[in-house]
């Protein structure tokens, strides 16, 4: 409710963008920021009048008192809408001007103390003068610009307030805000009438000069018509004359082209219909340029054209086994498919989709693939695209329509059984132009491919023969139905042997002979390699491999070009360093002896697996639990339940509950910088807790995963394989893992598996045996506890299943 006193009134105050609102002018307003909803729905609440005043910038979403003019409208609120979006329409009514005196501190919207502005009265005569010139300038305004509606003159003809009148025609020129401001802080009606009067005057000379472009633009469109149609009547004189019509001769060679292609009968039918159609045209119509374009598309896409396949089983296998190293599954997967094509006479083509990190060769492999296949190679990028035209073409009613990427792709295959690459599919967005993965739902269908329909061809086109290869990074963006079509290869990242043996096979000689050193003498040793591997990368792939192997050479080069008594070159590890400088990357290992309340725990990451310190003090205090390192809700919550896991069975521990009460634990995952999250830490962190509180050290070269449940239980996890790998590379010699993980150790090399101790188990008692610094289990797990929780007891079996 607003308060008057000494002429001053305490009401909300509504910033306004780009607009500002005068006296007597009724405006509606959309109204989408929080705080100006607030001070609407008070004013209107409280039913008192609103403070209407332009923000300085218009683009400041949060604007403080400094941001907002000191000159506005006091206006009432005549209605006010909420919409569905959560904005508000209102309509507002200005009434005077006013002057803001002081914000009021308030934390939902601009409360302000302001006063009114009267308007100082002027000379009968001189005003009289001046809202004649001002009537006569705006008629002449009006009459130039056609946005504004004529019934405006009468309204205007009618005021008798000079000021009225000003804020009247002001509100309808097409000024700046700025300029709009300055008019609403000149009080003095004659000085705003003149201030008026000079911008009317500007605009006026702004829309003659409009104007005359106008005109002379419209001229020279006709020119340009007059010409098109003489230039109509010159083609037809020379038609008359019998002169050459090449015309003629381009249709009859599109005739022998549609008898000597094989078309469906659908696709023949079609083009003859296209072809009748362009010869009653025009050659120079517009018309005739898009039927032309169209027969040509038909008549170049191989319609029952196959290049023939050669299905040796032996042959295929080494293609792939001497193009890329590893990658067993995918391989059988592809062999398969060969034997069963070679067996069965119509085999549809299989739709893979091969997942994995950057640089695992997803791209290389397809193009393998297809060498092993002795078919045609094409790739799409999906990367970006979001609209559905783009698979599926535009239709040919749109100007420069165009058939869709498959279609495109199909011709530049040249064959009717290539093997087409669909790059990133998980990359593909959407828009109001629609959904492209819909689209490829009928491309990646078996089952109707075969009957493939572009919005731009109008018939179908079999794919069917086509064998589909799709590559992404990660499967959640792709869409449940597009995924439930393909057969889903996982290539997880290279072990560091694996890139080991790459770079020994494939890398080396390659990035040698890129660099002009192939009739060098250029030794990089295993040393050297493994290294750049440890030390100077951290990914899934070898592409920053290659990278690093490059610029190793690019140094050997210039040393070798700089020193022309250097005949060859040994590059080592101690080399590595000198060119490259230190090692930019670090991988866990273990510490040099053993640590109270210091757990090694093994991580995932995108680029491979890592050792994760689990770090846990207890000190004094009053049983506060706190959890650090920037980790995720799903740590979070393990490291509660390990907590409350601990404290059900702190009696067995011998450790009585005011001992549990008056300790603070802090557990702290190091490398805060870096987020973590997931459930498989489980087994670490109650480990770090029960050796902070029993004091007893934890050994130095176990490392373990699993997830704990309030029963300690020990429940399954993922990335197995990438974990006991980072843990062999840090110099661990026993691994502790969920038995129901044991499936996922045939994954894991032989050679790691031989220098490994791994224990399966299933209850957290299990890995506390195994984990914890003692030689009995009785000295971790007291008979008689000293107080509370009686009852419990050690699910410790006294043996547990080791590989």
């Amino acid at each position: 409710m607003s308060q008057k006193k000494d002429a001053v009134l305490k009401i909300p105050l509504l910033p306004l963008r780009d607009v500002i609102v005068f006296p007597h002018m009724m405006m509606p307003l959309f109204v989408g920021r929080e705080k100006s909803i607030n001070a609407l729905e008070d004013a209107m609440n409280k039913k008192t009048d609103i403070v209407l005043s332009a923000q300085i910038e218009a683009k400041t979403n949060n604007p403080e008192p400094r941001d907002i003019y000191e000159i506005g409208t006091l206006g009432s609120i005549i209605q006010l809408l909420r919409l569905p979006d959560g904005t508000v329409k209102v309509l507002i009514e200005g009434k005077k001007r006013v002057k803001i005196k002081n914000f009021i501190p308030n934390e939902n919207y601009f409360m302000v103390e302001c006063e009114e502005l009267p308007e100082k009265q002027e000379s009968k005569v001189e005003t009289e003068a001046l809202m004649r010139s001002v009537k006569t300038t705006f008629e002449t305004y009006v009459k130039l610009n056609k946005r504004i509606p004529p019934e405006m003159l009468m309204s205007v003809a009618s005021i008798e307030q000079a000021g009225r009148l000003a804020d009247t025609i002001v509100a309808q020129l097409n000024l700046k805000v700025e300029d709009k401001q300055k008019a609403l802080e000149l009080i003095d009606p004659g000085k705003r009438l003149e201030k008026l009067l000079a911008l009317m005057s500007g605009e006026i000379e702004i829309l003659q000069v409009e104007k005359k472009i106008r005109s002379r633009v419209k001229k020279q469109m006709e020119k340009s018509q007059k010409e098109y149609y003489l230039n109509e009547q010159m083609q037809a004189i020379q038609k008359e004359l019998g002169e050459k019509d090449d015309f003629q001769q381009e249709i009859v060679e599109l005739e022998k082209q549609l008898k000597a292609k094989p078309l469906s009968k659908e696709a023949s039918e079609k083009v003859k219909k296209e072809i009748k159609k362009l010869k009653m045209m025009s050659p120079m119509s517009a018309e005739a340029t898009v039927v032309r374009n169209y027969i040509d598309w038909m008549l170049c896409l191989p319609w029952a054209t196959y290049s023939t396949e050669k299905t040796e089983i032996i042959e295929a296998e080494k293609i792939l086994e001497a193009d890329h190293f590893g990658l067993e599954k995918v391989k059988e997967r592809i062999l398969e498919y060969l034997a069963v094509q070679s067996l069965v006479e119509h085999q549809k083509g299989p739709i893979l989709c091969l997942v994995g990190p950057p640089g695992v060769g997803k791209t290389s492999l397809a193009k393998s693939i297809a060498k092993a296949m002795h078919r045609n190679f094409i790739r799409i990028s999906l990367g970006g695209v979001r609209d559905e035209a783009e698979i599926r073409g535009h239709r040919r009613t749109y100007i420069g329509a165009m058939p869709g990427k498959v279609i495109q792709a199909m011709k530049k295959a040249d064959t009717g059984n290539p093997v087409f690459l669909l790059d990133e599919i998980d990359k593909m967005s959407t828009d109001f132009r629609g959904d492209p993965s819909s689209a490829l739902l009928e491309v990646l269908d078996p089952e109707q491919n075969v009957n493939f329909g572009d919005h731009y061809l109008e018939v179908d086109y079999d794919l069917s023969k086509t064998t589909f290869i799709a590559t992404a990074n990660s499967l959640h963006t792709i869409p449940r139905p597009l995924l439930d079509r393909m057969e889903v290869i996982s290539l997880e990242g290279y072990t560091e042997e694996e890139k080991y043996q790459i770079a020994k096979k494939y890398l080396v000689p390659k990035v040698i002979e890129a660099n002009g050193l192939i009739h060098r003498k250029i030794d990089i040793q295993e040393s050297a390699i493994r290294t750049l591997i440890r030390g100077y990368t951290k990914e899934a792939g070898v592409r920053s491999l290659e990278r690093e192997l490059s610029n190793v050479c690019r140094k050997v080069a210039r040393r070798l070009l700089s020193n022309k008594k250097l005949k060859n070159f040994v590059v080592n590890a101690k080399t590595v360093k000198d060119l490259l400088g230190g090692e930019k990357f670090k991988h866990g290992k273990i510490e040099t002896k053993n640590e109270i309340g210091l757990t090694n725990g093994m991580a995932w990451t995108e680029v491979g697996g890592d050792l994760l310190v689990v770090e846990v003090s207890v000190v004094p205090g009053k049983g506060k639990f706190l959890v650090t390192g920037q980790l995720g809700d799903v740590m979070k919550e393990s490291a509660s339940a390990a907590m409350s896991y601990v404290r059900s069975r702190a009696p067995l521990f011998g450790m009585d509950k005011e001992y549990i009460q008056n300790a603070d634990i802090h557990i702290h995952v190091p490398e805060g910088a870096i987020p973590k999250d997931g459930p498989s830490a489980g087994i670490t962190m109650v480990t770090s807790i029960v050796s902070a509180l029993t004091r007893i050290p934890v050994r130095k070269d176990v490392a373990m995963t699993g997830e704990v449940t309030l029963r300690g239980r020990v429940l399954p996890i993922g990335g197995l394989k990438e974990k006991i790998l980072a843990a062999h590379r840090g110099g661990i010699k026993t691994i502790i893992c969920p038995k129901e993980n044991e499936k996922d150790l045939k994954d894991i090399p032989k050679k790691v598996l031989g220098q490994l101790r791994i224990i399966l188990v299933d209850h957290v008692d299990q890995v506390l045996v195994n984990t914890l610094d003692i030689k009995k289990p009785e000295e971790l797990f007291k008979v008689k506890p000293r107080g509370g929780f009686d009852g419990v007891k050690p699910h410790y079996t006294g043996h547990v299943q080791t590989h």
